[in-house]
């Protein structure tokens, strides 16, 4: 379990099937030992490096039966890289080379620094992985998850980029990817799937490995833990990714913001609204300038802006609008060089991270249904519900058990009106069985939220003042995960003086 090494009967059933030879030395022997699959052959002399050789030639040569379910050579060397692939990047500290018809395909040193681990990562995934990618190393209750894991605007139309180990043991779990999958959930496109290379390490008897043949998946002791652990930490460094959270350029490492913990600056009150205190959250529905006041009256005036422009720690980390693009981008200018912003998507963040405040703030409201609807389950779920009545009501939903398997809902949240009860309620229980936990309600009601956000945040070919594009500006880095949208697309990109001078040629 914790060495991964051959199971008892796995040579033998190799060599059943192959020309095997085996070579190996002892660590401390002046000589090796050379044994093939000839029951007849007695061990030879070699001359080998201590440590152990096993070649296999002709597969199934003896077993054409078999030989005919193979796919192509260039299939089966893909199904052969790919797996060497997941080792490289599990075990670190071997080198690995893999040649094909007379031709090198790899060839990876032993990576025992961060900095040759990710160039290993780097030739494995792409660089494009690696320079979209946050390094994260936390530790809790016994748990430590350690790795890279891709901007959500590195989202992939496969699943093919994602490589979790469990103690060294590369798994595909379906506890791991609900996990990964519900601290996406906020940024990424529907039907888009992260990019990442993780590692859980914990006590190897709080987990089970012996529970598939192919031993992809596992089974944890306490996988609420695991699972709740697992999100937490994802959720929160994919939250620390705005850009009043930068990332430190040496060790990739996510940095605290300046000032964390402390009060959030007072806002001055609307008139006619009462103390900023008192003052009610307001959706801005309408285009209209009077949206960005409690922002922009806390910024300093437009005059100001080119002053503190100058080289010095105190220009915030988007710098001060120069200009609006076509009514739809804002151009600002940082200490690094060019920023430009896709204004609708980053004000659509804003307001759906202050939505979300607004909502989690008061306890999660039900509305009575009307006519009471019928949801038929199996005994097993109407059991559940039953038992987790008082989950349900904290979630806003009114579930009675009329039969052995049949239950009622009497009442949905406020948010999901009109929406489909019963189908609400057997996905959230299924989740309950799976997981022991769901967040469907949470995920619904954020779709909603989501879908307010959209249609109540600036739109494009609105024009605005320097005083309201440097408000966005502050906000988009005081609001958590603003880096994308609520669909996943960007919300703004750094061009630096580098890459600037790089394209007009500077310096040749």
């Amino acid at each position: 379990v914790s060495s991964m090494g051959f199971r008892g009967e796995a040579l033998p059933s190799i060599a059943s099937v192959s020309r095997l030879t085996l070579r190996s030395r002892q660590a401390g022997s002046d000589r090796g030992w050379e044994i093939g699959n000839d029951d007849t052959a007695a061990p030879l002399p070699v001359a080998h490096p201590p440590g152990t050789t096993v070649e296999v030639r002709d597969l199934f040569y003896n077993t054409p039966a078999r030989r005919k379910f193979l796919r192509t050579e260039k299939t089966e060397f893909g199904h052969i890289e790919t797996l060497l692939k997941r080792l490289a990047l599990s075990r670190f500290d071997v080198a690995f080379s893999l040649r094909h018809n007379r031709r090198e395909i790899l060839s990876l040193s032993r990576a025992e620094g961060r900095e040759q681990q990710e160039r290993r990562l780097a030739s494995l995934l792409g660089p494009g992985f690696l320079q979209q990618a946050l390094f994260l190393d936390q530790e809790a209750m016994g748990l430590r998850l350690s790795g890279w894991v891709a901007h959500p605007t590195f989202s992939r139309s496969q699943a093919d980029m994602q490589y979790f180990y469990v103690n060294g043991r590369g798994v595909r779990d379906k506890l791991v990817s609900h996990a990964v999958r519900q601290a996406y959930r906020d940024v990424l496109y529907q039907g888009r799937h992260p990019a990442y290379c993780l590692f859980l390490t914990l006590d190897p008897v709080q987990v089970d490995v012996n529970v598939h043949p192919t031993k992809h998946e596992v089974r944890f002791r306490d996988g609420r833990s695991v699972h709740d652990f697992l999100f937490r930490t994802l959720h929160r460094a994919l939250s620390a990714t705005s850009p009043g959270h930068p990332v430190d350029p040496a060790t990739g490492e996510i940095l605290e913001r300046a000032g964390a913990g402390a009060a959030p600056e007072a806002v001055a009150p609307d008139p006619g609204t009462g103390s900023a205190g008192q003052q009610p959250f307001r959706f801005p529905v309408q285009e209209r300038r009077a949206a960005y006041r409690p922002s922009f009256e806390v910024q300093r005036p437009a005059a100001a802006a080119p002053e503190a422009a100058g080289p010095g720690p105190e220009i915030p980390p988007l710098g001060y609008a120069l200009a609006q693009l076509k009514g739809v981008y804002i151009l600002a200018e940082n200490s690094q060089g060019l920023v430009l912003v896709d204004m609708h998507a980053a004000h659509e963040r804003i307001t759906y991270e202050r939505l979300k405040q607004a909502w989690q703030g008061h306890a999660v409201r039900s509305q009575p249904l009307l006519v009471p609807v019928s949801v038929p389950v199996s005994a097993r779920e109407a059991a559940l519900a039953e038992s987790r009545r008082e989950l349900l009501a904290a979630l806003g939903l009114e579930v009675d058990r009329l039969g052995d398997e049949t239950l009622v809902v009497r009442a949905i949240p406020v948010l999901l009106q009109g929406g489909d009860a019963a189908g609400l309620v057997r996905d959230l229980l299924a989740d309950l069985v799976v997981h022991g936990s769901s967040e469907r309600v949470e995920a619904e009601i954020d779709g909603v939220l989501a879908t307010m956000a959209c249609h109540g945040s600036v739109r494009a070919n609105r024009r605005l003042t320097r005083e309201e594009m440097d408000a966005l500006l502050r906000d988009i880095e005081r609001t958590e995960r603003s880096g994308q949208c609520n669909h996943g697309r960007p919300t703004w990109t750094q061009l630096s003086l580098a890459e600037l001078d790089r394209f007009f040629q500077r310096g040749r």
